[in-house]
């Protein structure tokens, strides 16, 4: 099921390359105008009373200061980091960035505590995190990339999160997740009352409605179709729902020449996802100046434009065949090596599409995955319902990030 329009339909699609091309050698594609942007818009994150800019700064993709102080200065008030991020590079740039600031804006990180991890361990995960942030006290703290109901269930996560409570370190507890059970996961915390924030996998290619307008002419499903009807659920029990991963793979370059300023594929692609009412906000890694005040620009922009669901069907269009889409789970089982074919995936995802050849190097060293290498069995190949060439993409992230 291969994800390909042919040659009439793109071209069909879209507004003009003049336009897009113009707008890509002056590099002007914030707000219209030329106006500096600015954050136009905030959101309260359900039951906790937390006000936080629409548009927020990931720190996944910088360990840098200066732009976490360019956001700021931007209007953004919501930093999200991880323990993990840059090993902890990224938490420490955010310590020196808000730092004299810190009261200004909502501060979230997350740790990987596993199923059987105890409370001691989260407690000093958690201080590890607030001596690199330089900060007495996180506004959320997540159970990072939960994808087993194990880990949301361990007991030890629950009666650690409400000391760490009462202690003042953390104000509330969250869950953030993208894998294929996420829906469960985020039914068990909902059911339990285990999270007062989730930080979900979610954008234009994982919503049914949008699909289904595309079927004649692209071989499309929506993955996790229960997965609109769970953040409804969220809003009606008061839990803040953020997106993440909005981007869809964020091959930025593909469509500069179809892009005009304040018409720009991510804007689309956020204006999509903020104009779901049970969405409060999003989370984007900002890796430079240009595109902070790119995405900036999309905030309080109101619901997508004809010309922004074009852009969005040219992206599916050009890269459909190449997004491995979270959640999806098909080639799970395909390797006889047991390699994390996704997490592959996803690590060549950071260093081809994202620019981040760190992150994706950081991913890389933390899978078992050297069979990619010298694989010859393929036996990976027709896994993929999208018709991604795995055995192709796989070989090609091994060469990249292996050495």
């Amino acid at each position: 099921m291969r994800a390909m329009l042919d040659r009439r339909q793109v071209m069909a699609l879209g507004a003009s390359g003049a336009v897009g091309a113009a707008a890509a050698a002056s590099g002007a594609w914030g707000a219209r105008g030329g106006e500096a942007p600015r954050i136009r818009r905030k959101a309260v994150l359900g039951r906790t009373g937390l006000e936080v800019s629409d548009i927020s700064f990931g720190s996944s993709g910088s360990a840098d200061p200066a732009l976490a102080r360019h956001a700021l200065e931007r209007g953004v008030t919501f930093f999200d980091t991880a323990e993990s991020y840059r090993f902890g590079a990224a938490e420490e740039a955010l310590g020196v960035a808000l730092e004299g600031r810190r009261a200004e804006v909502v501060l979230a990180s997350k740790t990987r505590a596993g199923a059987r991890e105890r409370q001691a361990d989260m407690m000093a995960a958690l201080e590890g995190s607030l001596r690199r942030l330089r900060t007495d006290w996180l506004d959320i703290y997540y159970l990072h990339a939960v994808n087993d109901i194990a880990r949301i269930a361990n007991p030890e996560w629950e009666a650690f999160t409400e000391r760490a409570v009462e202690q003042g370190k953390i104000r509330f507890r969250g869950m953030s997740g993208h894998g294929g059970r996420l829906v469960e996961c985020l039914d068990h915390a909902m059911d339990r009352g285990l999270a007062d924030v989730f930080l979900v996998s979610y954008n234009f290619t994982r919503s049914p409605d949008f699909l289904d307008g595309l079927r004649n002419a692209l071989r499309f499903y929506a993955l996790q179709t229960e997965l609109p009807a769970r953040l409804a659920r969220a809003r009606e029990n008061g839990v803040g729902v953020v997106a993440m991963k909005t981007l869809a793979g964020a091959r930025l370059n593909d469509l500069r020449a179809f892009e005009s300023p304040g018409g720009t594929f991510a804007q689309a692609a956020f204006r999509w996802v903020l104009a779901d009412r049970n969405v409060d906000a999003l989370v984007v890694s900002m890796t430079s100046r240009r595109l902070i005040d790119e995405y900036v620009a999309a905030s309080g922009g109101g619901a997508p434009t004809d010309a922004d669901r074009s852009l969005l069907e040219r992206y599916l269009a050009r890269n459909g065949d190449r997004y491995c889409r979270p959640a999806c789970g098909a080639c799970a089982d395909s390797c006889p090596e047991g390699v994390a074919i996704a997490d592959v995936l996803r690590a060549r995802m950071y260093a081809v599409d994202y620019g981040d050849e760190a992150l994706a190097r950081e991913s890389w060293a933390a899978l078992d995955a050297s069979a990619c290498g010298s694989c010859a069995h393929r036996a990976c190949l027709n896994a993929c319902v999208f018709g991604l060439d795995i055995p192709e993409l796989t070989r090609a992230a091994a060469a990249r990030l292996a050495s």
